[in-house]
């Protein structure tokens, strides 16, 4: 069970990638869940989210967690009982987390065309038009990668994605940018960076200091 990708961001920050490749039993094995876990498992339809779910567990041992370091607040925000900040995020066969001890968030989202339905609700599109058809694609998903990241770190209530999270512009070699988020009239700023791999965009938020 390999590590796809392993970040050593800084001294105090790690991202794990991990592609699913296993079966749900091979997953399983060696894992035990607390009782809120092993309830939001079997509530799972999906094998895909019970793999994800389970492939995540492996990542968390990577860092030498169990399941029971890990403990969701009321809003469903992931912590952890020694107070290292932790992020988690799952799309189709990649799971993700990062670990830190500054506040984080981390998203990955395959690249879809349907994307360009929802941009729209995120960031104003219009600002895209000179992008070629792929290109496009590739950006709108690095923005709400980026405002998904954000989202989770920020962990408030209404938090509006459009109006409240502003991303800088950004190219695409430079694999980073920087993010405001400006909510009850406090703004805060953030690092991002992003990364493309077999048609995913992973993006990972971290507070300066």
């Amino acid at each position: 069970m390999p590590i796809y990708k392993r970040l050593s961001i800084d001294e105090q920050t790690t991202v794990l990638i991990w592609k699913i490749e296993e079966s749900l039993e091979e997953l399983k094995e060696n894992i035990t869940l607390s009782p809120y876990c092993a309830s939001r498992y079997d509530a799972m339809k999906s094998e895909i989210h019970k793999k994800g779910f389970m492939s995540i567990r492996h990542l968390l041992a990577e860092f030498r967690y169990t399941d029971s370091d890990l403990i969701y607040d009321e809003k469903g925000k992931p912590h952890l009982k020694d107070d290292k900040e932790i992020s988690i995020t799952h799309s189709f066969e990649f799971t993700a987390v990062i670990v830190s001890d500054k506040p984080v968030g981390i998203d990955i989202e395959k690249q879809r065309d349907k994307i360009k339905i929802i941009a729209p609700r995120f960031t104003p599109v219009d600002e895209y038009n000179a992008l070629g058809p792929k290109d496009l694609i590739k950006k709108l998903t690095i923005v709400w990668g980026a405002k998904e990241s954000l989202y989770k770190l920020y962990g408030k209530k209404g938090l509006r994605f459009y109006e409240d999270i502003f991303v800088h512009d950004f190219d695409f070699t430079a694999g980073t940018t920087n993010a405001e988020v400006n909510h009850h009239g406090l703004e805060t700023h953030y690092t991002l960076n992003f990364l493309d791999f077999e048609g995913f965009i992973c993006v990972y938020a971290i507070a300066l200091s």
